[in-house]
C-alpha cells in the first residue's frame, strides 16, 4: 500500500467506526447520567449496568439498517475499549491487593473451570442432544471467559459458524441475566448469610461469564467488591491458554479430528489480561504519578461503559431463540451451576484453604 491509499484509507477507517462509537457512547452517557438519579444510587444501580441494559434495550429495537451501518463501531467498541479499560482497571491495584485472592482465589477459579466444563461436555451430549463442538464452544464460552473464550476455542474444535454464533448468543445472554441476579442474590442472603464484599467479589469474578459482566455486577455492590471480583475473573481469563492446550491434547489423543489431520493448538494468551498486570505492577511501585492516577479512573469509567453499551447494542433477542431449546438448555444449566454449584465452591474452598 503507498503512503497516498494510507492516507486515504484513513478517513474511510474512522467513517466506517463512527456511527458505531457514536451510538455507544451515546447510550453510555444517557445510562450515566441515569445512574446519577437519587433512587438508582439508593439501590445500587451503576452506570456499567444501565449501559449494558439500555444497550440491549436499544439493541432490540433500532432498525436493522442503523445497527448494521454501526457494526464496525460497536465491535471496536465491546472488544478493543472494554480491554482498554480493564488495563487501566489495573491502576486501582496492587499487587497486594492481588494476593489477597491468594491461593484460594486461584484454586476456586480452577475448581469453578474444571466442574463446569466437565459438566458442559456431559450434559450437551447425553442429555441435551447436541454434537461436541457446540457443547464444547458453550463449555468454554461459561467457564472462562464468555464469547471470548467461544473465539478462542473454535479454532481448536474447528466449529462451524452457526456452532460459534449458537455458543456466543448463549453465553451472553446468560451472563446478561447475572449482572441482575447477583446483586439481587447479594442482597436477599444478607438476612440468611451475610457475604463479605470481597467473598461476593470472588464469587461473582469466578463464576459469571464475561469481563464486562463481571465488573458490572461487581460495581452494582461496591468498588471492593468490584475490584476482588476483577481480580478473580483476570486469574480464570489467564487460564484460557492453558485450557486451550490441554483440550487440544485431549482431542488429538481421542482421535477428534476432520479430514484425518490432527487439529493444531491455538495458543492466545490475552493481550489485556498481560497489561492489567503490568499496569497494577506499575501502581504497585508507586512509580506513576499522583495526578495521572487521578484522571485515569474517569477515563477508566467511560471506556468501560461505552464497552457496556457496546456489549448490551450487539445482543439480540432473536438469536437466543434462533438458537433453540437445547443450547439454551445446557446454558442454562452451566448457568444453575455457577450461581449454586460455584457459590458452593467458594464457600467449601475458602472455609478449607482458611482452616490451613
Amino acid at each position: 500500500m503507498t503512503a497516498a491509499t494510507r492516507t486515504f484509507a484513513r478517513p474511510a477507517t474512522v467513517l466506517r467506526l463512527a456511527p458505531g462509537l457514536a451510538l455507544a457512547a451515546a447510550v453510555a452517557a444517557a445510562a450515566t447520567a441515569a445512574a446519577r438519579l437519587g433512587w438508582l444510587q439508593a439501590h445500587g444501580v451503576s452506570a456499567l449496568t444501565l449501559a449494558i441494559v439500555f444497550g440491549i434495550v436499544a439493541g432490540n429495537l433500532l432498525p436493522t439498517a442503523a445497527l448494521d451501518i454501526s457494526a464496525d463501531g460497536l465491535a471496536l467498541a465491546k472488544q478493543r475499549l472494554l480491554r482498554a479499560g480493564i488495563v487501566l482497571y489495573g491502576l486501582r491495584l496492587t499487587f497486594q491487593d492481588i494476593a489477597h485472592v491468594g491461593l484460594a482465589g486461584v484454586a476456586i477459579d480452577a475448581a469453578v473451570l474444571c466442574s463446569t466444563f466437565a459438566l458442559a461436555c456431559a450434559l450437551g451430549t447425553r442429555v441435551f442432544g447436541l454434537d461436541r463442538e457446540t457443547a464444547i464452544l458453550i463449555g468454554a464460552g461459561s467457564s472462562i471467559c464468555g464469547a471470548a473464550a467461544v473465539m478462542a476455542t473454535e479454532p481448536v474444535v474447528r466449529g462451524r459458524p452457526e456452532q460459534v454464533a449458537v455458543a456466543i448468543a448463549t453465553v451472553v445472554g446468560f451472563g446478561s441475566i447475572a449482572i441482575v441476579l447477583y446483586p439481587a442474590l447479594y442482597h436477599l442472603l444478607a438476612g440468611v448469610h451475610p457475604l463479605t464484599a470481597p467473598a461476593y467479589g470472588l464469587w461473582a469474578g469466578s463464576t459469571i461469564h464475561e469481563v464486562a459482566q463481571v465488573v458490572a455486577a461487581g460495581h452494582a455492590v461496591s468498588d471492593g467488591a468490584a475490584d476482588t471480583a476483577v481480580i478473580a475473573k483476570m486469574v480464570r481469563v489467564m487460564m484460557l491458554a492453558p485450557f486451550l492446550v490441554a483440550l487440544s491434547a485431549w482431542r488429538a489423543r481421542a482421535g477428534v479430528t476432520r479430514g484425518g489431520a490432527a487439529p493444531r493448538p491455538a495458543i492466545a494468551i490475552p493481550w489485556f489480561a498481560l497489561g492489567f498486570v503490568a499496569v497494577a505492577g506499575l501502581r504497585s511501585l508507586d512509580v506513576l504519578p499522583a495526578p495521572l492516577v487521578a484522571a485515569a479512573a474517569p477515563l477508566d469509567v467511560a471506556l468501560l461503559a461505552v464497552a457496556m453499551a457496546g456489549l448490551g447494542l450487539t445482543t439480540r433477542l432473536s438469536s437466543m431463540k434462533a438458537a433453540g431449546l437445547a443450547p439454551l438448555g445446557l446454558g442454562a444449566a452451566l448457568f444453575a451451576w455457577l450461581v449454586v454449584g460455584g457459590g458452593a465452591i467458594n464457600l467449601g474452598l475458602g472455609a478449607l484453604l482458611a482452616s490451613r
